[in-house]
């Protein structure tokens, strides 16, 4: 069953949620005796807000993820990326070079600096921003340019103290949230000059193949070992490029999203006019 449109965003996850938790019988009324009925299965479209009263426990997902970056810095080079993806990662360098990132840059989420390097070619001024000491403090030895400025902070609570002629982000927008999208996106409008760009990159849902998904964390979510022997969850929303391009014209921004093989994609995205 599709739900109707005048039911909220929250109101669907909320309802999906109470099923998983309550269970369901044949016919779908809730097998605990408790006065709600829902249909066998309502199909909750993807990305949705979650509601307010799950804030702690995205609050805590959100800390594993930048525990688990943190503790993978120091082993993040050699197992990302994935054997194989050399070739793709040519194709996201050539169309990042074409886009021509230049004047000023703000890069969020760069971790070890795997992408700031070309990012500093070009930019008159780049500044960098990460959660992890651990990864900024590869990154900044990697990167050594006086026009770069690494700076460390949760991006959720970052707030730009100047505007960018482009904002870049790769492989970061798969661990928002769905309940932080629209937020995120108003921090890279509020990033932008009048005419700046976004370029950014991101995997596909074929990604999750090599994933182990997580089905009742509060937010789509993966588990991922490190060589420890520890788990981390992280946010992963995998996105196919119209499907992206399309959540994002909602939200006013002109799209062009480009798949790069079955893993990837990139886009480039500015503020439509009005």
């Amino acid at each position: 069953m599709t739900l109707p449109r005048t039911i909220s965003a929250e109101t669907a996850y909320a309802l999906e949620r109470l099923q998983d938790k309550l269970g369901e019988d044949e016919t779908g009324s809730l097998s605990d005796g408790h006065a709600v009925f829902l249909p066998r299965r309502v199909r909750i479209p993807s990305h949705y807000d979650v509601p307010s009263m799950m804030g702690d426990e995205l609050d805590a997902l959100l800390a594993e993820q930048v525990a688990y970056y943190r503790a993978r810095a120091g082993e993040y080079d050699a197992t990302s990326p994935l054997p194989g993806d050399d070739k793709s990662r040519a194709k996201l360098l050539d169309a990042l070079q074409s886009f021509a990132p230049r004047g000023r840059v703000l890069e969020l989420a760069c971790g070890t600096g795997q992408w700031t390097t070309a990012l500093a070619e070009r930019a008159s001024e780049l500044t960098a921003v990460d959660a992890s000491p651990e990864m900024l403090a590869i990154a900044s030895t990697r990167v050594r340019n006086d026009r770069v400025r690494f700076v460390q902070s949760d991006i959720f609570a970052w707030r730009p103290d100047q505007r960018y002629d482009v904002v870049f982000f790769s492989a970061w927008l798969s661990h928002v949230p769905p309940q932080r999208f629209d937020r995120f996106w108003t921090l890279v409008a509020d990033s932008l000059t009048e005419t700046g760009r976004v370029f950014l990159i991101d995997e596909r849902p074929a990604a999750a193949a090599d994933e182990e998904v997580i089905s009742d964390a509060a937010a789509p979510a993966v588990a991922r070992p490190l060589s420890d022997g520890t788990r981390h969850r992280t946010v992963k929303v995998f996105y196919e490029p119209d499907e992206l391009r399309d959540r994002l014209a909602n939200l006013g921004w002109a799209v062009s999203a480009h798949p790069v093989g079955s893993r990837f994609f990139y886009a480039t995205c500015r503020p439509s006019v009005e």
